[in-house]
């Protein structure tokens, strides 16, 4: 993969919906995290083990992995902005419940799971349509600049509220934190109501929950390059969330104070904007595989030299490292979603995406802390780190793809007609649509394997069944035949085929003697009940 220029980071800035969202982001990011340090600290001062600890950072990646499929299809199929607004109140309301009942002293550690796993289940519904507003907000042209400006945002956050959260816990208390927190959703919810978003217009029938649903596991299923990513991604996961799973226990064990461990999370955000902005330039010059690779083991090597640390300014360190590759991997890996999805599945893919990479980690934090209990912790550091940087070699045979195709709309196909007689519903079915082609003789072999790769984008775009057949009477006749649920599935295919999708239908069609003749049936029950 060839590295691109990369456009000037502070341009999308002008926008003004974009700059006092990222501004208000800050401030209800920093507030985040400073909830999270204040659960895994009170869970801590609690006197729960270590597989407690763990299963702090389990029950705030949990709800990704639960609720992602139908968040990401509301995300695509209700309003954005009303849907973000709607989480952002249920997570204020779940941090006034949570600093109330710290206040009140009747905190335990059940209580605090649970109340973690309502917040992040806001966070969680909301973040597919968050994500996908993006394209929204600024010209094409500015995404990646705005997706590396959010980048830096996050980790601004990161840097600032766990040592800020520190501070607070040692002067005024765990309450406190948890009191700044909720004070931080008013600024988003002010930009985001006062956002004016442009009205969606379709002409396909909207789409259901479930069949939403549906479609977008079919898309990801038939689309290999996303496949890539999410293997990639869900591996990594698994063996690099041990650092964040273990960072408590670890900062514990060299400093009592909860300023330490604001400390080695603050330095581990300030090293992530170091490696934001180191990014731009690398980007330029070596391809996007190295850059992901060398990221991954570099986290590696950072978790595995928190097993042999003891002093806190060493794991301070180190942490600058550590933040620096995991936003070098997380960033390019998140940009690499969002090129690869279409905007009519763009929530959905990313809601798929985040179902494997917090699923992953779910996963992690639960199997490192069971081991960190059973094995000891520095034992399960060990192992996670030689883990996360093994992961590196599946790129031998899993490359990361290409992300520069155009995935516009493409909505050239003749919209088909339905006579008065057939009056098909549009939500009846199923349909079969058939398409007739004349081959060169001499072409056929190339034929064939190129309607094989158009059969996966048929399945992807919303046939559950395809076939391609040859005449056994005329050699150069060929049927193409596919499947649709209903009618109304079949109009939406005709506004998911993409501008990258024109080189392989005119590679086709450069095959043929003639152009392709089309017929569409529906199933008699449909049409006569």
């Amino acid at each position: 993969m060839k590295p691109t220029a990369s456009p000037n980071l502070w341009r999308p800035l002008r926008v003004t919906v974009f700059r006092n969202l990222l501004i208000a982001d800050v401030i209800s990011d920093a507030g985040a995290f400073m909830q999270n340090v204040g659960a895994a600290w009170l869970m801590v001062s609690l006197g729960a083990g270590p597989i407690y600890v763990a299963l702090t950072q389990t029950a705030a990646s949990l709800p990704y992995f639960l609720l992602a499929l139908p968040a990401g299809s509301a995300g695509d199929i209700v309003d954005r902005r009303k849907l973000i607004l709607f989480t952002e109140s249920w997570m204020m309301g779940v941090a006034l419940i949570l600093a109330i009942l710290t206040i009140a002293g009747v905190m335990s550690p059940w209580i605090l799971l649970v109340l973690t796993f309502a917040l992040s289940a806001g966070d969680a519904f909301e973040t597919p349509a968050w994500r996908a507003i993006l394209p929204e907000l600024v010209p094409k042209e500015d995404l990646a600049a705005a997706s590396a400006l959010n980048g830096i945002e996050f980790n601004l956050a990161r840097a600032v509220g766990p040592a800020l959260a520190g501070t607070i816990i040692s002067v005024a208390g765990v309450a406190a934190a948890f009191v700044a927190n909720f004070v931080s959703f008013f600024g988003v919810i002010l930009v985001v109501a006062k956002w004016k978003r442009p009205v969606r217009r379709r002409s396909a029938p909207p789409e259901s929950f479930s069949g939403a649903t549906v479609a977008a596991i079919r898309y990801v299923r038939h689309s290999p390059a996303i496949l890539t990513v999410l293997l990639r991604t869900g591996v990594a996961m698994f063996f690099s969330s041990a650092l964040f799973a273990l960072l408590p226990t670890v900062s514990r064990s060299v400093n009592q104070n909860a300023t330490g461990y604001g400390l080695l999370l603050g330095c581990f955000g300030g090293g992530a904007i170091i490696g934001a902005l180191a990014m731009q330039s690398a980007r330029d010059r070596w391809a996007m595989e190295s850059i992901v690779s060398t990221g991954v083991v570099s986290l590696g090597l950072v978790i595995l030299a928190m097993s042999g640390l003891h002093r806190l300014s060493t794991l301070a360190a180190v942490m600058v490292v550590g933040g620096a590759a995991w936003v070098i991997f997380i960033s390019l890996i998140n940009a690499l979603v969002q090129n690869l999805a279409p905007d009519w599945v763009r929530a959905r893919v990313l809601a798929i995406f985040i179902l494997v990479y917090q699923g992953s980690y779910a996963l992690g934090t639960a199997a490192w802390g069971a081991v960190a209990q059973r094995s000891g912790v520095r034992t399960a550091l060990v192992y996670a780190g030689m883990g996360t940087v093994a992961t590196a070699a599946i790129a031998l045979f899993a490359q990361l793809p290409d992300s520069t195709a155009d995935l516009s709309p493409w909505n050239h196909w003749r919209m088909p007609v339905v006579i008065k007689e057939v009056g098909a519903d549009v939500e009846k079915g199923p349909v079969l649509v058939t398409i007739e082609y004349t081959v060169m003789p001499k072409r056929t072999a190339e034929f064939v394997d190129a309607m094989h790769e158009y059969g996966r984008m048929r399945r992807r775009d919303g046939a559950y069944r395809w076939a391609i057949f040859r005449d056994t009477e005329v050699a150069d006749r060929y049927l193409e035949i596919f499947l649709v649920n209903s009618w109304a599935e079949h109009l939406r295919q005709h506004e998911r085929q993409t501008q990258a999708d024109r080189e392989l239908e005119g590679r086709i069609y450069g095959y043929l003697s003639g152009g392709p003749i089309v017929h569409h049936l529906i199933d008699t029950y449909a049409t006569e009940t």
